[in-house]
């Protein structure tokens, strides 16, 4: 499970009564992009025919530019989760990565599952004993992509989530 029990309003837009801006909306989005993207390789090495993580990466950023709407971001989001599942590992996980940066669009919070599943993924792709090194690696590398608007946001998120995010975030 990635998402709490009880919706943060501080991931709600505030046309929906919470208090996340369009604006910052958006940069989660991309953060969420740029964390899936940076496993991609782990899925494409894995099954290099199959477009569907990377087209829910690209479907999230273009819902950013006001290219494609919500819903198809998110359905592209679905089928990469559904690449996913014919997976095990790393692959997996980095295909789970691209589909919850689709997912965002639909629901701000998927941001964290992004980030979450990429670093599940570096840490099952890296050489045996060195799982935990490859997953703090890729938080930091997280943490340096995150735009000054959101960071205080998604870093108390992950304090707030880490429990449910397999302990991944470097507390």
């Amino acid at each position: 499970m990635i998402l709490p029990k009880e919706r943060d309003p501080r991931f709600i837009t505030i046309r929906r009564g919470g208090t996340l801006t369009d604006a910052d909306h958006r940069l989660l989005a991309m953060w969420a992009a740029a964390c899936a993207e940076h496993v991609l390789g782990i899925f494409e090495k894995a099954r290099p025919d199959d477009p569907r993580p990377r087209q829910a990466i690209e479907h999230a950023r273009a819902w950013v530019r006001g290219e494609v709407k919500m819903m198809d971001a998110r359905a592209a989001g679905g089928h990469a989760m559904g690449a996913a599942r014919e997976l095990r590992g790393a692959p997996r996980h980095a295909a789970y990565a691209a589909g919850q940066a689709g997912a965002v669009a639909h629901v701000a919070a998927h941001d964290l599952g992004a980030a979450a599943y990429a670093i599940k993924a570096a840490r099952a792709a890296a050489p045996e004993g060195r799982g935990e090194a490859a997953g703090l690696l890729e938080c930091r590398w997280q943490r340096e992509q995150l735009p000054d608007a959101i960071r205080d946001l998604v870093l108390d998120d992950q304090r707030l989530r880490n429990d449910i995010c397999w302990s991944v975030f470097e507390i």
